[in-house]
């Protein structure tokens, strides 16, 4: 007998509520107010921005994590979920929430139980990122916040607009082992929406690949894009970006730093992410 069926069933069940969480008990809510969780990093994010406090029952596991996360120190106040069905199922949410890429067996399994499950694609540009947040807001029962949301979105991307000023620089996304972000990615899309372009074209990459070092210093562009500053690699995949050619004509003058967690998902942290991009393009073209 499957440990899966021993939970779902009977005394099991109610033993492992009580293993899960005990004492716990959930909070009062507005009776038109559906309680979620949510499954994935990405929609951990949104969902903090636009729903109550008191309709979170539970989050992803990476939630907490700041170097995936923007909203981790909110995050740690919350029900962290194992990834599995079994939390979930225990939790009895109205709605859940999830990556079309989070494990499809957890999802169909959800559904069969008849879990109310609502599956968010990655985003491709910023106004499927619009859409996304949109779609949170109708979940919620607040879609006042995520119009506001969108709202600070648009005059983000009005003032990275006017940073940029007519400028053209070409800029190469760089990461771990010389992976480059494509000009069909939504890093490309971010840099296009505020008036750059992404260098990657030039390289035949379309939505990412490896590039040589070579090709990276023949390249020329203006500056590269990293998710983080500094002279220290904690790994071979980050020593890649402090190979002493790539330092030498791309210094820290010429390095655009953005953290990972700001561009890994389409949603309310890209306003931050673009007012980073201002004030980074301001402190390299001093």
């Amino acid at each position: 007998m499957s440990r899966l069926f021993l939970f779902l069933s009977g005394s099991i069940g109610i033993a492992a509520l009580a293993a899960f969480g005990a004492g716990w008990s959930a909070p009062a809510l507005a009776a038109d107010q559906p309680r979620i969780v949510s499954m994935n990093v990405c929609t951990d994010q949104v969902l903090l921005r636009l729903a109550d406090p008191e309709q979170i029952l539970g989050l992803s596991r990476f939630s907490g994590d700041a170097r995936q996360s923007w909203t981790a120190d909110d995050a740690r106040r919350y029900r962290i979920l194992s990834g599995g069905a079994e939390d979930v199922l225990v939790l009895r949410p109205d709605i859940a929430v999830a990556s079309v890429f989070d494990k499809r067996s957890t999802r169909e399994l959800l559904k069969e139980k008849g879990i109310h499950l609502v599956e968010f694609a990655v985003p491709r540009n910023l106004e499927e990122a619009k859409v996304q947040i949109r779609e949170m807001g109708e979940i919620t029962g607040h879609p006042d916040r995520a119009t506001a949301e969108i709202a600070r979105l648009d005059a983000a991307v009005a003032r990275a607009h006017r940073a940029v000023a007519d400028k053209h620089y070409r800029v190469l996304p760089l990461s771990r082992r010389g992976w480059v972000s494509g000009s069909d990615s939504f890093v490309s899309a971010l840099l296009t929406e505020t008036g750059l372009f992404n260098a990657a074209g030039d390289l035949g990459v379309a939505f990412g690949g490896f590039a040589s070092l070579e090709s990276i210093v023949n390249l020329k562009p203006d500056f590269i894009l990293v998710s983080q500053a500094g002279d220290r690699a904690g790994d071979d995949g980050q020593a890649f970006l402090l190979h002493p050619a790539l330092e030498r004509f791309y210094p820290q003058a010429k390095r655009i730093v953005i953290p990972e967690r700001l561009t890994e998902c389409g949603g309310v942290m890209l306003t931050e992410a673009l007012d980073v991009l201002v004030k980074e393009l301001k402190r390299v073209e001093r």
